[in-house]
C-alpha cells in the first residue's frame, strides 16, 4: 500500500461520492486481505501487541510455535505464553535500549520443545502508529541441532585420530603380556607344590582376564570411532530382534525376566545392515537386562509410521534421572561396574548411519523405554508435504 494513500483518502472524504467511497473501501479490503495472506504464509511467527502487551494479531506460525488459536488468544496478555520475558519493562524501553535488545534466543517446551529466535520491533518507531510492539519469532531448533551435530562430529574425528595412536601403542604390549602369561602358566603347571601352583595359576588367570577385558575395551572403542559403512539389505525388525533375544536367552532366564511381545501384524521391510542392527538391539537389551536386578518384565513392541518401522524396548528396572539420561551417549559413561561405557555410543553411531532415530523415556524407579526408528524400505523416496502452520504435527 502506498505511503500517502490514507492521507489522500482522509483529505478527499468530503469531496467523494458514494461510488468513489465504495471503490476506496474495496481497495482497502483487498490490500488488507493481501497483507493478511502474506503474514499467514510466513514461516516466522508474527504477533502484534498493544501498549499493555496484549495480543491484537498473530499469524499461523505464531499459533503453532506457542500453542494457541488467534480467536481465543486475542486480547490476552502475551505473558501467558511467553513467561520468560518481562513485557511491562520491554514496552517501556527507550530507543537505545531497544537497539540493545535486538535478537535473543528463548527455549520453550509447549506445545513442543523448540528454540526460538525472538525479536521485538516497537510500533512507536513507525510514523503515526499506536504504542505497542511487533514480536517476530523464528524457529532455530534445527540450526541448533545441526551446530551440535557438527561439533560432535569434529570432536569424534579428533578423538578417533587420538584413539588410533593410543590403541596401537597399547595393543602391542597387551598382546605381548597375554602371550607371556600363557607361557608363565605352562611353567607353573610343572610345579610340584600343588597349593602354591594353584595360587599362582589363579593370579595368572586373573591377570589374563584383565588383559582380555582391556583388549575388549580398545576394540570396542575403535569400533565406535572407526565404523564400517552399513551393508544394507531388506530385513524385518521382528526377525532381527528375535535372533538377538535368542543369543541373550540364558541371561534372560538366569535373571528371571519375563519377555512380553506386542508386534504389529504388518511391518514393512527396512534396509539395514543385519550385523549392525543386531548390535544395536544387543546393546540396548543388555542395558535393559542389567537395569533389572531381581527379575522384571521386558516389553518388546513394533510398529510403523509414514516414514519409519520402529521397535520399542522397555524395562521396569531402576530407570534414569535427567542427568544420567543426558549423558547416555557420552564415551565411558556407565553406571555398571562391568560396563565399558561405549555401548550406547555405538548404538547412536549405527542409528545415525542408517538414517534412523532414537528416543528414550526414563523415570527413576519405574524403568526405561527405548524407541528405535528405521527408514522403511518402501519409503526411500518421500514427497515432502508443505508445513501445516495451523496446527501441531501428529
Amino acid at each position: 500500500m502506498k505511503a500517502g494513500f490514507f492521507d489522500r483518502l482522509v483529505n478527499r472524504l468530503d469531496h467523494l461520492d458514494k461510488g468513489s467511497l465504495q471503490s476506496y473501501f474495496l481497495r482497502l479490503a483487498r490490500e488488507k486481505g493481501l497483507m493478511e495472506t502474506i503474514f499467514q504464509a510466513l514461516a516466522e511467527g508474527i504477533i502484534v501487541l498493544d501498549a499493555q502487551a496484549r495480543m491484537s494479531f498473530a499469524n499461523r506460525a505464531a499459533e503453532q510455535f506457542l500453542g494457541f488459536t488467534e480467536s481465543k488468544a486475542m486480547g490476552t496478555p502475551i505473558a501467558r505464553y511467553l513467561k520468560e520475558i518481562q513485557w511491562d519493562r520491554v514496552l517501556d524501553l527507550d530507543e537505545v535500549e531497544w537497539s540493545q535488545l535486538a535478537r535473543r534466543e528463548i527455549e520453550i517446551t509447549y506445545p513442543q520443545h523448540r528454540f526460538l529466535e525472538f525479536y521485538v520491533v516497537p510500533l512507536a518507531a513507525v510514523e503515526e502508529s499506536e504504542d505497542g510492539a511487533v514480536v517476530i519469532l523464528r524457529d532455530v531448533t534445527r540450526e541448533r541441532e545441526t551446530t551440535a551435530e557438527s561439533v560432535e562430529s569434529e570432536r569424534l574425528n579428533a578423538l578417533s585420530l587420538l584413539a588410533a595412536g593410543v590403541a596401537h601403542e597399547i595393543g602391542n604390549p597387551l598382546n605381548s603380556i597375554h602371550i607371556h602369561l600363557q607361557l608363565l602358566k605352562r611353567e607353573m603347571d610343572a610345579l610340584e607344590d600343588q597349593a602354591v601352583r594353584d595360587d599362582l595359576i589363579e593370579l595368572v588367570d586373573v591377570s589374563r582376564r584383565e588383559v582380555s577385558r582391556l583388549d575388549g575395551i580398545i576394540r570396542q572403542f575403535l569400533k565406535a570411532l572407526r565404523p564400517s559403512m552399513p551393508d544394507r539389505k531388506p530385513h524385518r525388525l521382528k526377525v532381527l530382534m528375535e535372533d538377538t533375544i535368542e543369543v541373550l536367552g540364558q541371561e534372560i532366564k538366569d535373571r528371571r525376566i519375563l519377555v512380553e511381545r506386542t508386534y504389529a501384524g504388518e511391518v514393512p521391510l527396512v534396509l539395514v545392515d543385519e550385523v549392525q542392527v543386531k548390535q544395536v538391539f544387543f546393546n540396548v537389551l543388555k542395558n535393559a537386562l542389567q537395569a533389572m536386578d531381581d527379575g522384571g518384565i521386558l516389553e518388546l513392541e513394533s510398529g510403523v509410521s509414514d516414514r519409519f518401522a520402529w521397535m520399542a524396548i522397555e524395562d521396569n528396572g531402576c530407570g534414569m534421572d535427567s542427568g544420567k539420561l543426558s549423558a547416555i551417549y557420552e564415551p565411558y559413561h556407565t553406571t555398571k561396574s562391568e560396563g565399558t561405557g561405549l555401548g550406547m555410543m555405538i548404538v547412536q553411531r549405527i542409528m545415525r548411519d542408517h538414517g534412523g532415530e532414537i528416543s528414550i523415556n526414563s523415570e527413576p524407579g519405574k524403568g526405561t523405554r527405548f524407541i528405535l526408528r528405521f527408514p522403511r524400505e518402501d519409503a526411500r523416496l518421500t514427497q515432502l508435504d508443505a508445513p501445516q502452520l495451523g496446527g501441531n504435527d501428529a
